[in-house]
């Protein structure tokens, strides 16, 4: 590709040319959307002649994480850190760009859904997600607030859990409140009778109004006729819906997510089976607001933010309610 033709193309003639090779990289739809306006950082926040010369600087790797660097502690308030890393990748994929004639390889007929598919660590990260900072959070939060079904299925768990049901001694309103999130979240247990049974039998009101973290551990585990079952995403729902403030949510959105910032930008060293130890999972998920500066948020506010974010770039391809 001829880059001072590049250059000399205005800044949204070089965008659109960028954006239509990006459709052709069997990228998801958010990443194409994200590299699009992300690796142009640098021209809108600095010049044109400052992304150029950091596009195709002979010592790149230094010379434009630099000048990112600089750009972002003038004008954005989360962690330069951790930004800079995506920044960069955006930076990297647009010098293959420049290096290419400016199409893509097509995928035979087929193809592309057998790669949707495949959900392999590598094609994960290939996957740009935006980097956890205030603006990002205020975004999904005010996302959330704008799903109707979403909000008002809360609002109707909350009138349940702390008016209607508040207790867990008797069987009928532990059982009401199990059969509701089990039905809501679709958590898929067939038997939710000896599940109810099982956490009227805990005495669980004065743990929760605590905190106390092992209880979801007490809760998850249920015997049903011969078998033990493990039910650790609706035992943390339980909770949370008791007590949301200490008790986040884990499900495979939040789980896909933190895997996701710990390979990129190593804000925790975590085993993926961490995740599935609540104890493990609720520090871990204090690390990362910690690690990215969003102390001004509880738990609650970052469960929904990590989860709404989860299932926008790491989307299933069954289902539509939360968790």
């Amino acid at each position: 590709m001829d880059i001072n033709k590049m250059k000399a193309l205005p800044y949204d003639e070089l965008r659109a040319l960028y954006r239509n090779f990006l459709h052709g990289q069997n990228i998801s739809k958010p990443t194409v959307n994200t590299a699009y306006t992300d690796t142009f950082y640098l021209w809108r926040k600095g010049s044109k002649d400052l992304f150029w010369n950091a596009v195709t600087a002979t010592d790149f790797e230094n010379e434009a994480k630099n000048a990112l660097i600089k750009a972002l502690s003038e004008n954005s308030t989360g962690n330069v850190k951790s930004l800079v890393n995506s920044y960069l990748s955006h930076l990297r994929r647009f010098r293959l760009f420049l290096d290419s004639d400016g199409t893509a390889e097509q995928s035979t007929p087929g193809q592309e859904n057998t790669a949707n598919r495949t959900y392999t660590r590598k094609k994960k990260m290939d996957v740009d997600v935006p980097d956890p900072s205030i603006e990002q959070v205020e975004f999904y939060l005010a996302k959330w607030d704008g799903l109707e079904n979403y909000h008002l299925q809360e609002d109707a768990l909350k009138k349940l859990f702390f008016e209607l049901c508040p207790k867990n001694t008797d069987i009928i309103d532990v059982l009401l409140k199990a059969s509701t999130l089990n039905d809501f979240y679709s958590t898929n247990i067939f038997s939710i009778y000896p599940v109810a049974k099982h956490i009227c039998a805990l005495d669980i009101d004065s743990r929760l109004k605590a905190g106390d973290v092992t209880l979801v551990r007490d809760i998850q585990y249920v015997t049903i006729g011969d078998a033990e079952k493990n039910f650790y995403s609706f035992a943390t729902k339980y909770c949370s819906h008791h007590n949301p403030l200490d008790y986040p949510i884990y499900d495979s959105y939040v789980d896909e997510v933190l895997r996701y910032f710990r390979i990129r930008d190593s804000f925790s060293s975590f085993q993926d089976s961490d995740l599935k130890d609540y104890i493990k999972f609720k520090g871990i998920l204090i690390d990362f607001r910690t690690f990215y500066n969003l102390g001004k948020y509880n738990l609650k506010e970052i469960d929904q933010y990590v989860w709404l974010l989860g299932k926008d770039y790491f989307p299933k391809n069954y289902g539509k309610k939360r968790r």
